[in-house]
């Protein structure tokens, strides 16, 4: 198996570096989060809840999962596709560069708490235009680095004539395309509309068409961090437990159906919202559930892989499989606790989608802990997961035996501390306790005491995940700069089924994306002119004001 050039080790390290430094902030402003929910704690120098909000969730759900993840990507491109051309360095160098620069305009922007506009960042909130526009330069970068991937994969084709692509490498083509198209709508809106307005060259913007953009891409970066983890799921897990990939045909059927069902699909975060026909969020909510199909392949997909390994080891009984599995390498069990958290999170994730249970837990904290089983748990626990082997891979060094166990311990604590603070915010939005406010806004000391019991357990669970995020920043420093020198596997798994030949339509790109660019046409072309066609009073232009 190829090495990972040098260069390409570099690129692949920085982007994990500001994934982990995004994490300890973020990570951070989340404890000061519950703490200061209690009513216990009180922020000094006049910092606001709102801003330590906005900081924990921009940090960690857009700045550490994007860098972290196309930074697994480029390794895992580089590992099974071959080195990267000069030129394609060049691109995602300077993909890095403005994600880098995007970053920290924006940070500075929240930190100096004049972008205190939370991680949706809805209008008519607004930021200063430095932060609007560090936000534009971050989507620009990330668009650069996904070309890389997707130009290089396309000189490997032609290298490769009818062949398929590695597995792994074919998924981060579907990831980075299903990311360049979905952000193209929030790009759209920060360029064309929230930029011109922060800086007063329009007086208003026109709100529905700013949060549709908005949930046009929110939805599918949803898909984009659990592809991420999937590619792991699906052809590093086997190889860690010793077996082999179940199908290459289901894996690479199952992201093409996430690439043309994840992205038509955000009026289903919208329900609650006027200006959009029932029709058309009935349209979408079906196609929302459409998605759930390639979920339950990739969940058939594992499962099987697991227990045909049991068998292997002649595991009997109808459970006999479970023990079998390698329960004390952190490398699947980290992972593995993400999977089991995806069960609960993605029968939330149904409820949410569905009109009207939806109606019940809309805007609780029902919502936020569905979030932290998903990404949180789920995606989070993946990346750490991989973590524990590709950093040793990358700065030739092994993971001992004692850090082995330090990061089961890692995981263990982490699933603790989020069925502790996850299921009070399940429990209590269920009550009706609102999200995205604080312990002070609650509408009076008597409504606020109602929720002080469920506020005190997540202080508890978050406090526990903040000590779970600490072993994990020491556990990438060790690995990083002290753990004994040796040889790390990057470990990818071989094909199982032998007698099984992929089809080449799977790699029939202008097939899917035309696919998938139709549906999104039929999705939203109506809404959205229905949108500009009936925008208040008084807009100008193109009704995007």
């Amino acid at each position: 198996m190829k090495i990972i050039e040098q260069q390409e080790g570099k690129l692949i390290k920085v982007h994990l570096f500001i994934a982990f430094l995004a994490l300890a902030i973020g990570g951070f402003a989340g404890l000061l989060q519950v703490l200061v929910k209690t009513g216990k704690v009180v922020l000094p120098f006049n910092i606001s809840y709102y801003q330590v909000l906005t900081v924990h969730g921009v940090l960690l759900a857009l700045v550490f999962t994007t860098f972290f993840i196309f930074g697994f990507m480029f390794a895992a491109v580089s590992k099974t596709a071959g080195t990267f051309s000069t030129k394609m360095l060049l691109l995602a160098w300077t993909g890095f560069f403005l994600m880098l620069a995007g970053t920290i305009m924006a940070a500075w922007m929240i930190l100096m708490n004049k972008a205190t506009v939370l991680y949706t960042f809805y209008a008519p909130l607004q930021a200063h235009a430095i932060f609007y526009i560090g936000l534009a330069l971050f989507f620009i970068g990330t668009w650069l680095e996904g070309l890389a991937i997707i130009l290089h994969y396309t000189r490997w084709k032609k290298t490769h004539k009818n062949m398929l692509s590695p597995l792994l490498t074919f998924m981060a083509v579907v990831n980075s395309t299903m990311w360049i198209i979905a952000s193209f709508g929030v790009a759209g809106s920060i360029i064309f509309q929230l930029i011109p307005w922060s800086l007063g060259w329009h007086s208003t913007v026109n709100v529905a068409i700013s949060r549709t953009l908005f949930w046009y891409f929110g939805h599918p970066l949803v898909y984009f961090w659990l592809l991420s983890a999937y590619m792991a799921w699906y052809v590093v897990i086997p190889k860690v437990i010793g077996w082999k990939l179940y199908s290459d045909s289901l894996a690479r059927l199952a992201f093409l159906l996430f690439l043309i069902f994840s992205i038509p699909v955000g009026f289903h975060h919208q329900l609650m919202e006027p200006g959009i026909s029932h029709n058309w969020k009935f349209f979408q909510v079906i196609l929302t559930f459409v998605v759930i199909i390639p979920s339950l392949m990739t969940a058939f997909s594992m499962f099987a892989t697991f227990e045909s390994f049991a068998r292997s080891k002649k595991a009997a009984g109808l459970l006999g499989w479970f023990k079998q599995l390698p329960w004390g390498d952190a490398r699947f069990v980290v992972p593995f606790i993400g999977m089991l958290a995806f069960i609960p999170g993605g029968a939330g994730g149904i409820i949410n989608a569905s009109s009207q249970m939806n109606a019940v837990v809309h805007n609780t904290t029902w919502i936020t802990g569905h979030f932290h089983l998903t990404i949180s748990t789920t995606v989070t626990l993946t990346f750490f997961g991989v973590s524990y082997w590709l950093i040793g891979h990358l700065t030739g060094r092994t993971l001992t035996k004692k850090i082995n166990r330090l990061a089961i311990i890692q995981g263990i604590l982490w699933a603790i501390g989020m069925t502790i603070m996850s299921g009070s915010m399940h429990i209590a939005g269920l009550l009706g306790a609102p999200r995205r406010t604080a312990f002070t806004d609650y509408g009076g000391a008597a409504q606020a005491k109602k929720w002080i019991g469920y506020q005190l357990a997540q202080a508890v669970g978050g406090s526990i995940l903040f000590i779970s995020i600490l072993l994990v920043l020491f556990i990438v420093i060790y690995l990083a700069f002290f753990s004994p020198k040796g040889v790390q596997e990057f470990p990818i798994a071989e094909m199982g089924r032998s007698s099984e030949k992929p089809l080449l339509l799977l790699e029939n790109w202008l097939l899917w994306i035309g696919i998938t660019l139709f549906v999104i046409i039929i999705a939203y072309a109506i809404p959205l002119y229905s949108m500009i066609q009936h925008a208040p009073p008084g807009s100008s232009g193109y009704q995007l004001w």
